[in-house]
């Protein structure tokens, strides 16, 4: 018997859920070109239940890697190390439940301490693989300078692949209540950001480049 569920993620085949049938679609387009983006609404939206119906929709011909930083602890954003290993044991978790248990322990890698380190891993991983990033929760980490230089990792391979010198997840999709350039506004005015000198605009996302998503109002970034 079905229920409606407004506490958590709904599932389709237990819970009483509108058609996103027309989302999944049009964020489906944005994956395809290798867009990377964000889709941020206040909690309660269905932001999970979209990336679990949109994770089904593409999992055929995608290796998906869907990682939570939901109860990810403080101590996981403490270094570059810390960072890296949480990182990416989450996202060997993620593809191993999907089934290839052989590409996923290959992403575990001990030597991997900086973002240099994980820079290079991702691109060996990512090499003549179509792998897709979806990261929930961000919010969760909306405090810590090591992910806002994470995200810069990620924009400056975005940008490297696209003159054709890196390989990277094929597709960044990034969900929480704030978009990056208010999570980093936030940063700033709670003291644990200090815009560098490259920072020229004090507003400036930090994967810098912003336009409209045509998805019910949900926001885009960088792509």
């Amino acid at each position: 018997m079905k229920r409606f569920n407004v506490t958590g993620n709904c599932v389709p085949s237990e819970d009483y859920m509108v058609d996103i049938s027309g989302k999944i679609a049009q964020i489906r387009k944005l994956i395809d070109s290798r867009d990377y983006f964000t889709i941020n609404r206040a909690r309660q939206y269905g932001k999970t239940t979209m990336l679990a119906a949109l994770e089904n929709a593409i999992k055929n011909e995608y290796i998906v890697a869907s990682i939570s930083f939901q109860g990810i602890g403080d101590s996981s954003f403490e270094t570059e190390e810390t960072f890296c290993k949480t990182f990416l044991d989450r996202i060997s978790r993620s593809i191993k439940f999907n089934g290839d248990e052989v590409y996923a322990n290959k992403w575990i890698n001990s030597y991997v301490k900086t973002f240099d380190d994980l820079s290079a891993h991702i691109t060996e991983m990512c090499r003549g693989k179509k792998v897709v990033l979806m990261i929930d929760e961000v919010d969760e980490a909306s405090n810590n300078r090591v992910f806002l230089n994470f995200l810069g990792m990620l924009r400056e391979k975005y940008i490297a692949r696209r003159n054709g010198k890196d390989y990277t997840f094929h597709s960044v999709i990034l969900a929480g209540v704030y978009d990056i350039k208010t999570m980093k506004l936030k940063m700033m005015s709670e003291g644990t950001h200090t815009p560098s000198a490259s920072e020229n605009k004090l507003y400036n996302s930090p994967w810098n480049i912003a336009a409209d998503l045509p998805v019910s109002q949900i926001p885009r970034e960088f792509g």
